[in-house]
């Protein structure tokens, strides 16, 4: 048999550019979805928050994940996720239905710098260390070809060292620029996306606690229910 591979992909939870409600929505669908990561052995690492304009509310967060059966377990959360309750910012709305989406973006490859991409040119490290530091040449400048990116690492006295050092602040810098770009270019779909998708939410959340008040959409429950049925009749 063979093992999974462990892939990377990247989520957006988001408020589609709804209220505030809709942004404290994202704030707990974020809690909750790190929390089934952490369960199922997911790596995660939180890209990008963008804050909702009240206190403790994200309009969107960007998350990359790496592991095994991401799509198995991302089936469960890709969609629309409904949360029924009264708004704490204006508690005599009528409203009760509020809505928030999970989306993957694509072409997460993009996201991944290839050696042959960077150049590396060493130069003579600067600032404070005296003679010693100045007198070799070890500190390293990597530049990404296809974005121009530059980073100067001279961290260590090793340019072994520093060479690794570069190739990772240079996947950080590229990963945040391409992923500024990628947002900027989806933002405005969200809300048309979330509209269509509004009458089948993959979750549906009650009340201010989400951990014990949630309704995950399934047909296990009805299934067992008519099993259940079945069986009692075939008995009688």
């Amino acid at each position: 048999m063979e093992k999974p591979l462990i892939k990377n992909k990247i989520i957006q939870i988001t408020s589609g550019q709804g209220p505030a409600e809709c942004c404290w929505v994202v704030a707990q669908v974020l809690k909750y979805f790190l929390e089934s990561v952490n369960n199922c052995g997911i790596e995660y690492k939180v890209l990008h928050r963008e804050k909702g304009i009240e206190n403790m509310t994200l309009q969107s967060v960007t998350i990359q994940l790496k592991g095994k059966n991401l799509s198995r377990f991302l089936s469960g959360w890709i969609g629309t996720i409904q949360w029924v309750g009264t708004s704490t910012f204006r508690p005599q709305h009528k409203r009760k239905n509020w809505f928030v989406g999970v989306y993957e973006i694509r072409k997460s490859e993009q996201f991944q710098i290839l050696d042959k991409d960077i150049t590396y040119q060493a130069t003579k490290s600067s600032g404070p260390g005296g003679q010693h530091v100045n007198k070799v040449s070890s500190a390293i400048r990597a530049t990404h070809k296809p974005t121009k990116t530059q980073v100067l690492v001279m961290d260590s006295r090793s340019q072994h060292q520093n060479r690794k050092i570069a190739k990772t602040r240079l996947q950080e810098k590229v990963t945040e620029q391409q992923l500024k770009a990628l947002q900027s270019g989806i933002k405005n779909q969200w809300k048309n996306h979330l509209t269509l998708q509004r009458g089948n939410p993959i979750k549906v959340f009650k009340g201010t606690d989400f951990k014990k008040n949630t309704i995950v959409k399934s047909f296990k429950k009805q299934r067992n229910t008519l099993k259940n049925e079945l069986q009692n009749e075939l008995n009688n």
